[in-house]
């Protein structure tokens, strides 16, 4: 029996907005009922890795670590997330169950919803002290069931402030040691790079890329010196709470800024904003060292791409991968092609898209080449860890008669390399290098080639690829 088309099903409902809205509000009630739910079970979760870590000598070293990673990897296979990620969503979830237990309360009651919960978690949780935690939480709830979260956030945290019983240098000093860099990905062939660092310094850095920002845009207008954007845009009055804030939500400024009023410089053909000139110095000074445009090898990283063979000849326009990422544009992988010391062609099967051959010129590294060309990436289910920082792990362990062979290898990162081999998880690998992965409570999870997945969802829509 076919359904109805939505949009048929949308014009047949005929509830009226008091309807609509009374079941939103019921609607979010019971999701914020169903969250805490499952807090109540992470948090038990954590409590029965504790229980079987409490029973292993405490003079057993790294041991006592695998009951929680053996839990942990068996939520994540549940909840189709990382095992690492719900380490620490195990954690979480007990601090705010025996910690902000009113808190926890009021999202089962619907009074807040998960996002004020993060907010009470991460302004509270630094305060150790059971008496002053409590009259956070109590004033918190009190923000947090007449506000929206963004608006609640900057009243906790100064609650928070107000509240701890350690003065803010000393908390300080110990923040510092959290100081970190990291990159998400974005879409369309972008990544976001973020840094933790002491608040004096990220002004102090933002305030350098806007200086030679200004010199940029005064030595492309052949002038001596840059009237400075406007102060709301660069973000150079740190002590100005509004400024700094409007720095982060308004729009970029218009290239008129950098501009002679005229039109008639060489700025005149400079469409920058100051905010893409502040982020082009940034590059510039991290992979070359000067504030200038980076010449063709300026970087050195090392590069894992994906080039189809028109796409590299320029006779196709076939998207390039950067593995661990996905796709970037045809010009940057010809041209990243261009100063590659080394190529390989990898050729996939047309029936399965499974890896089959790696050219390479030296054979005692085939193998390997092989390996990190299908797994790309840790073999455990959920895991990203690219393959330059995995062991080539034998799935039948040598010992046993495991042979050295590509149908029993496979890319296991540190972690879980350990995790297969002290816990009761184990691994089969069937062809075209799927592996069935089996928890400790016989759940089975099937962690298959990047490609032959690819492949495979691609041969079931209504377009095939055109092979």
């Amino acid at each position: 029996m076919n359904k109805p088309p939505a949009a048929t099903t949308m014009r047949r409902d005929t509830r009226s907005r008091g309807a609509v809205l009374g079941e939103l509000e019921r609607t979010r009630a019971r999701i914020a009922a169903l969250r805490a739910e499952e807090l109540g079970l992470l948090a038990r979760a954590d409590a029965i890795a504790a229980e079987q870590t409490a029973r292993v000598p405490s003079a057993a070293g790294r041991e006592r670590e695998i009951p929680l990673r053996e839990m942990a990897a068996e939520v994540a296979g549940v909840l189709r997330r990382s095992d690492r990620v719900m380490q620490n969503r195990l954690h979480d979830a007990t601090v705010l169950v025996t910690g902000f237990a009113a808190t926890v309360a009021a999202l089962r009651a619907g009074a807040i919803d998960i996002a004020h919960v993060r907010l009470v978690h991460e302004a509270g949780a630094r305060i150790t002290d059971a008496d002053a935690r409590a009259r956070f939480e109590q004033a918190a709830l009190v923000v947090c069931e007449r506000e929206t979260p963004g608006r609640a956030r900057p009243i906790i945290a100064m609650i928070a402030q107000k509240l701890h019983p350690v003065p803010l240098e000393e908390r300080h000093a110990e923040a510092v040691g959290q100081r970190r860099v990291w990159v998400r990905d974005l879409d369309d062939g972008m990544a976001e790079l973020a840094a933790v660092l002491p608040a004096a310094l990220a002004y102090a850095i933002h305030d350098r890329l806007t200086q030679y920002a200004r010199e940029v845009a005064a030595a492309r207008r052949g002038a001596g010196s840059a009237e400075p954007p406007d102060t709301a845009t660069t973000g150079a009055e740190p002590a100005d709470t509004d400024a700094a804030d409007t720095d982060r939500a308004a729009p970029a400024s218009t290239a008129a800024e950098d501009t002679d009023p005229a039109g008639t410089g060489p700025a005149a053909t400079d469409t920058r904003t100051a905010d893409q000139v502040r982020a082009d110095v940034l590059t510039d000074l991290l992979l070359t060292g000067h504030a200038s445009t980076p010449g063709p090898h300026a970087i050195t990283a090392r590069v894992q791409i994906v080039i189809p063979a028109a796409t590299l000849t320029g006779e196709g326009t076939a998207p390039a991968e950067l593995l661990g990422y996905g796709p970037i544009d045809p010009d940057t992988a010809r041209r990243l092609a261009a100063t590659s010391d080394l190529w390989e062609r990898v050729f996939t099967s047309p029936t399965t898209g499974a890896v089959q051959h790696v050219d390479t010129y030296r054979p005692n590294r085939a193998q390997r080449r092989h390996l990190d060309a299908r797994d790309e990436h840790c073999r455990f289910p959920g895991c990203r860890r690219p393959v330059y920082y995995c062991d080539h792990d034998h799935t039948i362990d040598h010992a046993r008669g495991g042979p050295t062979a590509l149908c029993n290898l496979a890319n296991l990162c540190v972690r879980h390399h350990t995790l297969k081999h002290a816990s009761a998880w184990t691994v089969i690998q069937k062809p075209h290098g799927i592996l069935e992965w089996t928890s400790p409570t016989g759940r089975v999870y099937t962690d298959i080639p990047r490609r032959v997945l690819e492949f495979t969802a691609l041969t079931t829509t209504e377009h095939p690829p055109p092979f």
